[in-house]
């Protein structure tokens, strides 16, 4: 599949400025920004769809953690006083 897009002068000149810094023509930084941005996009759409099935558990069963009892566990990372995480309660 081809594909051609528009791309403004500025933006035309930063790509030729990374591309030649990293010895890569411009068609490689474009296909590398692309391949990132999908992996972005990715990560965030698992994240929002993580977030969902939470507040759907949550709704459902009530379990939770306060704000305040994940700090407590989290401040215990990487301490001689680190703790296994909290249970979920109502």
């Amino acid at each position: 599949m081809s594909t051609s897009i528009k791309i403004d002068t500025e933006t035309k000149q930063h790509i030729q400025i990374i591309a030649d810094r990293k010895h890569r023509s411009p068609h490689w930084i474009m296909l590398e920004a692309i391949r990132d941005y999908i992996k972005r996009d990715e990560v965030k759409e698992q994240f929002a769809q993580e977030a969902l099935a939470s507040w759907k558990s949550y709704k459902e069963t009530g379990q939770h953690l306060t704000a305040q009892e994940v700090q407590n566990w989290l401040s215990t990372w990487g301490t001689d006083d680190e703790t296994e995480a909290p249970k979920c309660h109502k």
